[in-house]
């Protein structure tokens, strides 16, 4: 099996939207992952963009521990920019930028997740 790449380089794959690359084609997925890797909590996490949503995991697959999608998310395509807890639990708010839902995202954080 191949190994997964590393978080930096999983995020420098989304910026630069590589061919083949989960999201690439999708235009509004680009300013969420710009305003989200400007968070350096959320620039420490696994992006993972799926089914019209941002997802930050808590490390690189394959994700054996069962608390490693259990961080706030962003779905994308907005504005409004939607922040939920994981598994669409409940609506931690609605955002008008991606720097703002990003924001949100960070604030919603567990204590000690990432970098202060």
């Amino acid at each position: 099996m191949p190994e997964s790449p590393d978080i930096a380089a999983v995020w420098s794959i989304l910026l630069e939207r590589r061919p083949g690359t989960r999201g690439a084609t999708q235009e509004d997925l680009l300013p969420v992952v710009e305003a989200a890797y400007a968070e350096p909590r959320l620039r420490a996490l696994y992006p993972f963009p799926t089914h019209g949503t941002l997802r930050f995991l808590r490390g690189t697959p394959p994700w054996r521990e069962p608390n490693h999608d259990d961080l706030p998310f962003i779905l994308y395509g907005g504005p409004p920019y939607e922040v939920y807890t994981s598994g669409y639990g409940e609506l931690l708010g609605e955002a008008g930028t991606p720097a703002e839902a990003a924001a949100l995202v960070v604030s919603h954080l567990p204590t000690g997740q990432g970098p202060a």
